[in-house]
């Protein structure tokens, strides 16, 4: 099998594992074609510094001794299952980043031969980019289960981004998904080590002088956990682990696996549990603000900050010229930007009114119905959703 044939054979389930920003449908960034076929599973990134690129996503090998119920990459599930050696890896990366081809690499890999030895060859493939083959540009590295702590370190040492998915947000979820992995031991407690690395040793020990930002993944919809549970997981990883990012990915069924006649997870539900996320990772709220309902689901009709707005500023709406930028931030079309603007204008003028804040870059239409003006409420059109 020569190397594009293998590199196909190890990305083209790579769409179903969010990595940075990326397109809503995970298609790649270039189309399969006749002139440059190694471009068809270049993703479009958007890296934690805002920069754009273009991630080749794949696993190092789709050899996997797990058998997690939804994943394509089970063991037992009968496909053409290929494997890259660190060394041909390497290799073959840096020609698709010298050719323009690719600018980063999600590296991840099923579990072949345990976690510890799995993980040693992603950070043998890393070691030869990095010091051997002389590559500067953007890894993401995949922490596996059961790896040591010691690995761990040296990943951050490598990488601008490390991540290990917790997939459910609890051990009797993560049961019913993948029965055989250890929701503590081997997937919360890396990264545990990780915002434990980058509190007591100095950042100069990571790659490029910084230890590198964390990631996780939920499989959401895949053993029937609510909202609610998802995101007391994710507000626990925000603001005690450190976590930059959880990540939602929709459940859908894989054939040829356990869970192959469950129904797929709604693209919007994903939607609202992304929105929930910022509101708790950048916006002030705390879980128990959010508006889930009797079930422990956000409502699907409605974005989680507005149907909060709905239940809690529709009555009392707050004064745009006195608010705190907390307060601030909770309006609906409101954001971090819009605050600042809102708070360095009107220490020179009062703000009377909603053409103002159009001006400022506010959603206006949709803060309107929660902002005074002197006391007074602006004229608005009823926001539906």
């Amino acid at each position: 099998m020569d190397d594009i044939v293998r590199l196909k054979a190890l990305s083209e389930q790579m769409s179903f594992e969010p990595a940075e920003d990326h397109s809503q449908d995970g298609t790649p960034y270039l189309d399969q074609t006749e002139s440059c076929p190694e471009a068809v599973f270049v993703h479009p990134a958007v890296l934690p510094n805002g920069k754009k690129i273009k991630l080749l996503k794949t696993l190092l090998t789709s050899a996997c001794e797990r058998d997690c119920y939804y994943c394509a990459f089970r063991a037992g599930r009968d496909f053409r299952r290929a494997t890259f050696q660190p060394e041909e890896f390497a290799r073959l990366f840096v020609m698709l980043s010298q050719k323009g081809i690719a600018e980063g690499v999600f590296l991840s890999s099923g579990m072949a031969g345990g976690g510890i030895h799995s993980e040693d060859q992603l950070l043998k493939t890393a070691e030869i980019m990095r010091h051997k083959l002389g590559f500067k540009g953007y890894i993401h590295l995949k922490i596996m289960p059961g790896a040591e702590r010691s690995q761990v370190e040296r990943a951050m040492q490598l990488a601008d981004r490390v991540s290990i998915n917790l997939e459910a947000p609890n051990n009797d979820r993560l049961s019913k998904l993948a029965p055989h992995k250890q929701f503590t031991a081997e997937l919360l407690q890396p990264l545990k080590w990780i915002d434990e690395i980058r509190k007591t040793q100095p950042p100069d020990k990571g790659w490029n002088g910084r230890w590198p930002s964390s990631v996780t993944q939920f499989v959401a919809g895949g053993s029937g956990e609510s909202d609610l549970e998802l995101l007391t997981t994710t507000d626990y990883l925000y603001h005690h682990l450190g976590l930059r990012r959880a990540y939602y990915s929709p459940f859908s069924p894989v054939p040829d696996t356990p869970l192959e006649n469950q129904p797929p997870t709604p693209v919007i539900r994903e939607h609202r549990l992304y929105q929930a996320s910022f509101l708790l990772r950048d916006y002030g709220f705390d879980v128990e603000e959010l508006p889930f309902e009797a079930d422990g689901r956000l409502p699907l009709q409605t974005d989680p900050k507005l149907a909060w707005a709905q239940r809690n500023l529709s009555e009392n709406p707050i004064e745009v010229n006195l608010a705190e930028r907390q307060a601030l931030m909770r309006v609906p079309g409101i954001g971090a930007k819009g605050a600042e603007s809102i708070l360095r204008i009107r220490r020179q003028v009062k703000i009377r009114d909603i053409a103002a804040l159009r001006k400022l870059g506010v959603l206006s239409e949709r803060a309107a119905p929660f902002l005074l003006f002197d006391g007074h409420r602006a004229a608005f059109q009823s926001i539906l959703f």
